[in-house]
Formats: C-alpha cells, sequence, structure tokens
C-alpha cells in the first residue's frame, strides 16, 4: 500500500497553515502560524520555516516525498514565485526555492490557492467524479480552477480557472486588477457589502457590515441586501456559464465565505444560470456548494504535489 505522505502549506494574507497528508486526503498532523503579512519578505519565510519544522518534528516526516503549496496570488509556477496582493514583502519571491532548500531538496508544487482548492473539490469534496469541473473561491477574492479531463489544469504559471478577473459588465468599475467589470469586482465578500451600504443597507445594532452581515439582512427579507446577493449571484452566472460555454464543464462548486450565504446566493444564482447558459450543451450544469472547508487549501496542495506520484492523488484526481 502507497505509505508516502506529502507536506502541504496553504499560504494566506492571515496565517500560514501545514500538515502532513497520507495518499487517501486524510491529514495526519496540522499546525500553523501567523502571518506576519506587514514585515519583509525573509521574515514572512521565517514563518514558513517555522510550520515545516513543525512538521518535521514528527516522526512521520521521514515518509515525506514532496511538498505541495497553495498561496495567495498571483503566483508564477513556471518560476517558482509567488506576489500575493495582501502580502506586500513578497513580489516575486522565489518561495519554491526557498521551501526546497528547508526541507532538504524535496520536490516542491506551487499552484494558486484557487487551483488547490479546486484539487480537493475533484479529489475529496462536491466535485468529485466529475470529469469537467470549475471550483470557486468567493471570499474577499474570486478565484478559481479547472479540472478538464478527469486531470486537474493548473496553466503554465499555476492561475489556470481565476474567473475572477473575467469581465462581465463592459462598463462596469475599474477593478485592482487594471480591467473593469471583473466578476471579483462584482461578487466578493467586500464589494456585496460595498453594494449594498451604497445603496442604502444599514447594519445592524452590532455595526457588523460584512457581507455575511448582508446575507442576515437578506435572509430577514431586506430588499437592499437581496438585491446585492442577486447581483453578485449575476455576475457568478455569467463568469460561469461564459466557462462552461469554453471548456465545457459539468459542474461548478462554490466555497469560500460568501458561499456561506447558502440560499441567498445560490437560489438567485441558479435563476440567473438558465439566463446566461443557454446553449444546448450547457443546459445541465450544476452548481453546488464545496465540501471541504478550511482543509481545501491543504488537501488540495497536497494533490497537486501528489500529481503522477504512483498511487498518490493522481490516482483519484484523474479518476
Amino acid at each position: 500500500m502507497h505509505n508516502h505522505l506529502v507536506a502541504a502549506l496553504d499560504i494566506g494574507g492571515t496565517k500560514i497553515a501545514g500538515a502532513l497528508v497520507d495518499g487517501r486526503g486524510q491529514i495526519l498532523v496540522r499546525t500553523q502560524a501567523p502571518t506576519p503579512a506587514k514585515e519583509d519578505g525573509d521574515t514572512v519565510m521565517d514563518a514558513v520555516r517555522t510550520v515545516l519544522a513543525d512538521l518535521a518534528a514528527d516522526p512521520r516526516w521521514e515518509r515525506t516525498t514532496a511538498v505541495g503549496i497553495g498561496s495567495a496570488g498571483p503566483v508564477d509556477a513556471s518560476d517558482g514565485t509567488v506576489s500575493p496582493v495582501n502580502v506586500p514583502g513578497w513580489r516575486d519571491y522565489p518561495l519554491v526555492g526557498r521551501v526546497r532548500d528547508a526541507v532538504g531538496g524535496l520536490p516542491v508544487t506551487l499552484v494558486g490557492d484557487g487551483v488547490a482548492m479546486t484539487a480537493a473539490e475533484h479529489w475529496r469534496g462536491a466535485a468529485r467524479g466529475y470529469d469537467n469541473a470549475l471550483c470557486m473561491v468567493v471570499s474577499t477574492g474570486v478565484g478559481g480552477g479547472l479540472v478538464l479531463g478527469g486531470v486537474l489544469r493548473a496553466g503554465p504559471t499555476g492561475n489556470a480557472g481565476h474567473i475572477g478577473h473575467i469581465s462581465v459588465d463592459l462598463d462596469g468599475d475599474s477593478c485592482p486588477c487594471g480591467s473593469r467589470g471583473c466578476v471579483e469586482r462584482i461578487a466578493s465578500g467586500p464589494n456585496i457589502a460595498r453594494r449594498a451600504l451604497a445603496d442604502g443597507w444599514l447594519p445592524g445594532p452590532d455595526g457588523d457590515a460584512t457581507a455575511a452581515a448582508v446575507a442576515a439582512s437578506a435572509r430577514s427579507g431586506d430588499p437592499v441586501a437581496t438585491a446585492s446577493f442577486e447581483r453578485a449571484a449575476q455576475a457568478l452566472a455569467a463568469g460561469i456559464a461564459a466557462t462552461a460555454t469554453l471548456v465545457e464543464i459539468d459542474i461548478a462548486v462554490i466555497g469560500g465565505g460568501v458561499a456561506g450565504a447558502g440560499e441567498v446566493l445560490f437560489a438567485p444564482l441558479r435563476r440567473a444560470l438558465r439566463d446566461y447558459a443557454t446553449l444546448s450543451f450547457v443546459q445541465q450544469l450544476k452548481v453546488a456548494p464545496a465540501l471541504m472547508g478550511n482543509d481545501a487549501g491543504l488537501v488540495g496542495a497536497a494533490a497537486a504535489a501528489s500529481l503522477g506520484e504512483p498511487g498518490g492523488a493522481a490516482a483519484v484526481v484523474s479518476s
């Protein structure tokens, strides 16, 4: 039986999580450290080394054959560098090389966090059993990844499937990415809240003005809150339908904090999808909530690193 483990890292602006993951996608050991996001790049790397050292202290580390990294982006897997928007000390930072040095030369695989989530959902989550899938993270930003023909398609730089920066409103607001009318600019949590506030929605006595609070108001029937989620759902539907028309996906899986709104998001999303996914070969497209939760980044990073290992995650990811 395959006995190798993968060391997985899930790197974001708030925390750096680490785990040892087996060939079935089970997390055997986990640890994490805060991300010193406002510090210089080497200080952030020191936090990564701390997480790796915690994992290496476990006796099962000797079974580790590879390291997988899912990182906030942009990432460039071809160069092994990362430039997370919310970690300013890392700009074209040579993360793969630094991690490889820290783990004694083990092979290291880097993908964007949306691609990692996709690998996890296809391996063990809502997209399992589907050969063609789009998986999305809808949270502070909007990211994603693709499985086509049963295989994770990360692309040359590890960013393929980044649906958040498909333009769905040609005359829409400028996006920080430099484009205009992007899915992220309409459907991300902060933009759902921004639009609701601009249209007259008022937070409750606690002052909570997050997308989660807007969702709570929508459940209570607030028309402004409801309209903001319907607009987000329309943007997501347009982006999903465009992707489905281009590459013929069978399912779109949506995770992240905004997906926690439940039917406040999914009901208008399914309605809007009927208006956009109109061609015969995309009319049966399914939309489902993600199942992997907070473990998606770690399990997906392990899956990405295991691709091609006999008996490893590739056997599941490609099934």
